[in-house]
């Protein structure tokens, strides 16, 4: 866990002769109306008069909600209060996630004369940011700085995980750093009385809120001293036979050059784990063929963006494939974690199916498929047989089963229409970056990279795949050029900046006003 604290040495300022206004934002299933209420509770038992509002919205992401507390010594019940946080009029401010202590500093809710900043450095992703096709996540530490000037108290750490080591959710680690922060002028018995009269998972929050508290009056340092581990490589298990010939395709990985061998081992084992061990020599076959094309000069970097996008390349994402991922024990452990389930909770999962006529197609055998593809009639009754829109429960029996076989179909995966298909596309790709290799080296190595945009499955899959091929027919309008390598690269930068491809048609067009 990462912890951030940036504490002044002024103190806070109570303002215990006039309103205190506190903000909290929060995205939903954080428990914002939760520590709202505890906050409205805390200071009417202790003798204050207190209002609190709240606004939803869906500005960053659905659900997103701007909760806000006006609170007054009793002496000044005749108060009228506010109902929503105004610019330049927050004392605290909390904020659940770390971009929505963004937006607080961007809507200038955080201003360096009086507000107390508190915020979770975890991050719930925005739909914005993954519906860029590349990286669009934001960048944290970018507004961590700008906490830091913004603030007149900035306390940062990951709540939310501090909240999951104490058996709790994180309204009560958030609670805790504000009881911690002094920013409130109550005592610490009266945060945990309003706690427990909550009466709902009472010692947990206890327990988170402690954790936070503590942090908060006396942060621990972030050591920049820890030596990184040491990862090591999976130990094989299994029958004698196949734990020989793995180590043997393993023997031949770690031949490579050192540079090839640090990516090409981790994608020997994807490709292993996604079909079988021949497959795993097909793609170490492959990446000898690049290899003799290649050379020291050029620090072997051709080979080694082959052998990770070669590998990523022949773990495509298929039907048999989403099947398996779906059914695996991991996957359940990870869902129960992040919904908090534990023994005492009845956990329902449903899988929404919608296959297209391409994936029903693509799991035939290649001839049948192909002509199954090439009729417009077959294909339209494919997708009123299949494309309907369907809920399975892969936590019961039944749904279980049907994913549990469907996902064992390895065996069959190589007779398939879209291993044909996939198997044909690579080796094209393949093809195109040697026969550049020759006249410019480097222009092989961006093309080679130009593989990262073809991922995912169905919808997500089809529209890689036509950006794909469109950054190779803009790379060839511009292969005799001294800059061709660099044009390669805004191609593909420019395809993964939108998921319509409104950028990539906007670099085309730049390459065609001059080509």
């Amino acid at each position: 866990m990462t912890l951030h604290q940036h504490l002044p040495s002024a103190p806070a300022d109570p303002r215990l002769d006039g309103i205190i206004k506190l903000a909290i934002l929060a995205v939903g299933g954080q428990g914002g109306g939760v520590l709202t209420n505890w906050i409205e509770a805390l200071a009417r038992r202790n003798g204050y008069v207190a209002q609190a509002t709240s606004v939803a919205g869906v500005a960053q992401r659905t659900g997103a909600t701007v909760y806000y507390i006006e609170m007054a010594p009793q002496a000044d019940a005749a108060q009228v209060f506010a109902l929503a946080p105004s610019t330049g009029d927050v004392d605290i401010m909390i904020a659940a996630e770390m971009m929505e202590a963004g937006r607080s500093i961007q809507r200038g809710f955080v201003t360096p004369d009086r507000t107390v900043l508190i915020a979770s450095t975890h991050r719930a992703l925005a739909v914005s940011e993954k519906m860029v096709p590349g990286d669009g996540i934001a960048s944290s530490e970018e507004v961590i700085a700008a906490a830091e000037i913004a603030a007149r108290q900035f306390i940062s750490a990951d709540f939310d995980q501090m909240a999951i080591n104490n058996g709790s959710v994180i309204s009560a680690s958030l609670f805790g750093a504000l009881a911690g922060s002094g920013a409130l002028p109550f005592p610490r018995e009266a945060f945990e009385d309003a706690i427990r009269a909550g009466g709902k998972g009472v010692e947990g929050s206890l327990r988170a809120f402690a954790a936070a508290y503590d942090y908060a009056r006396a942060p621990a340092e972030e050591s920049t001293s820890t030596e990184p581990g040491t990862v090591t490589a999976p130990r094989p298990s299994g029958p004698a036979r196949l734990v020989t010939q793995w180590r043997e395709l393993e023997a031949r990985a770690t031949a490579l050059p050192a540079q090839v061998t640090e990516m090409a081992l981790p994608g020997l084992r994807k490709v292993v784990e996604f079909q079988d061990l021949a497959y795993g020599r097909e793609y170490l076959d492959r990446l000898d063929e690049v290899l003799t094309q290649d050379d020291a000069e050029h620090d072997f970097m051709l080979t080694r963006e082959a052998a990770k996008y070669i590998a990523n390349a022949m773990a495509y994402d298929d039907v048999i494939r989403v099947a398996d991922l779906k059914t695996r024990s991991s996957r359940m452990t990870r869902i129960q974690a992040e919904m908090r389930a534990g023994e005492d909770n009845l956990m329902q999962v449903t899988e929404y199916m919608h296959p297209r006529a391409e994936e029903i197609a693509g799991m035939l055998p290649a001839g049948l498929g192909q002509k199954a593809m090439d009729s417009p009639k077959w294909m339209k009754r494919l997708d009123r047989w299949f494309n309907k829109g369907r809920r399975l429960r892969s936590d019961s029996l039944r749904g279980y089963v049907m994913l549990h076989m469907l996902g064992g179909l390895k065996g069959w995966r190589r007779r398939t229409l879209r291993h044909a298909q996939e198997q044909a596309h690579l080796a094209d790709w393949l093809s195109r970056a040697m026969d550049y290799r020759a006249a410019n080296y480097d222009l092989a190595v961006e093309l080679v990279r130009c593989r990262r945009l073809v991922k995912g499955y169905s919808d997500t899959h089809a529209r890689g795949l036509s950006k794909f091929d469109l950054v190779l027919e803009g790379i060839a309008t511009v292969a005799a050029r001294p800059d061709a390598a660099d044009w390669a690269r805004r191609l593909r930068e420019a395809a993964l900046q939108d998921e319509e491809g409104k950028a990539l048609e906007g670099a085309i067009g730049t390459i065609r006003s001059f080509a």
